[in-house]
């Protein structure tokens, strides 16, 4: 009951509000609910699966009971324990586990094809997951090494030509690689790993010509490849290997021409054993402002593009009525002669 409850009733505070038509009471190893039959049933269902949690071990924190609620309310979706119990990896006391029904298909996929893009807004978990996919595979030997990349592109800004060796110039492009690598597995023995070649963190220009054998390999900010260097990068494809290219594609920082990875949505997308899991605002993970932002960016982007659309029509409306208005013209007869009085 404890642990069901949370310190200082923490976890009970946030049923109580995400059910505010149930009273909720707790005496000794009981829990009672009051209100209408239609409600009660929903928060006996929540509580029911906090329990079905607590039981398998998984440690409860405000956010788990929220999206449990959320998971529950969607009709025909899985329950919450099968969500929110899988375990990718467990490293020094943290367990790294799907959080949302977004992130639950897109580790599956990862799990079931060779290829998958995840495509989604930041704080989706698209780069935490496919490097955590990544550190599992290399433990349990289904691969024999790890390969990150990611192209080296600022986010518009020029910081010039940055000092020391190629490693120093492009450490500031790769460092979120490096910060999940830390996370995941023992800092002392990342190091190791890279230098004997089982991990490997490169830029995306340095995988022409290779071909990746026996690898899982992650692309990272695909949105700011070229369709040359997307092109470039799927087809290094070896066997035994699996590939997992994350991007949002409202944050393009190239500085001129198209993207490639919203190129290829339109390329690959009926190839079997690949596959796009597309993440929305729904599967934000960070703070819940995160969300509320990018639901606002998008809204102020689906206004800007729909008002840009009326401007066009509107414009070749009035360049169809001009071509088909005839040019009024006075006849030769009708004008008047030089001299005539």
């Amino acid at each position: 009951m404890v642990q069901l409850l949370g310190p200082h009733d923490r976890l009970l505070r946030v049923v109580e509000k995400e059910h505010p038509e149930v009273e909720v009471l707790v005496r000794g190893n009981e829990i009672t609910l009051t209100g209408e039959a239609a409600a009660v049933a929903g928060a006996r269902e929540l509580v029911d699966e906090l329990v079905t949690m607590t039981k398998a071990g998984h440690g409860l924190e405000p956010s788990d009971v929220t999206r449990s609620n959320t998971i529950l309310r969607t009709e025909g979706g899985p329950r919450p324990s099968e969500v929110l119990g899988e375990a990718i990896l467990t490293t020094r006391g943290k367990i790294i586990r799907p959080k949302t029904m977004g992130q639950k298909a897109y580790v599956d996929a990862i799990n079931e094809n060779t290829i998958v893009f995840g495509i989604g807004p930041a704080g989706t978990g698209k780069t935490y997951l496919a490097m955590a996919k990544a550190v599992q595979a290399l433990q349990r030997k289904e691969v024999s090494r790890i390969i990150l990349t990611r192209p080296a592109v600022e986010a518009g800004e020029r910081l010039g030509f940055l000092p020391g060796s190629l490693t120093d110039k492009i450490d500031p492009y790769l460092r979120p690689l490096y910060d999940a690598l830390n996370e995941m597995m023992d800092p002392e023995l990342v190091p190791k790993l890279m230098a004997s070649g089982t991990i490997e963190v490169a830029p995306l220009a340095y995988m022409r010509g290779r071909t990746l054998n026996d690898s899982f390999v992650v692309l990272d900010e695909a949105q700011n490849t070229t369709p040359e260097q997307m092109k470039m990068f799927l087809t290094r494809l070896g066997f035994g290997t699996r590939m997992v290219v994350t991007g949002d594609i409202t944050q393009v920082d190239l500085p001129q021409g198209s993207s490639g990875l919203r190129l290829v949505t339109r390329v690959l997308d009926d190839i079997d054993d690949i596959h796009f899991a597309r993440l929305t605002s729904a599967d934000v993970v960070r703070h819940t402002l995160v969300g509320r932002i990018v639901d606002a960016y998008t809204e102020y982007d689906e206004q800007r593009l729909s008002a840009r659309r009326e401007r066009d029509e509107a414009a070749e409306l009035a360049n169809r009525t001009e071509r088909r208005t005839p040019r009024s013209s006075t006849p030769r007869d009708h004008l008047p002669r030089r001299g005539r009085a």
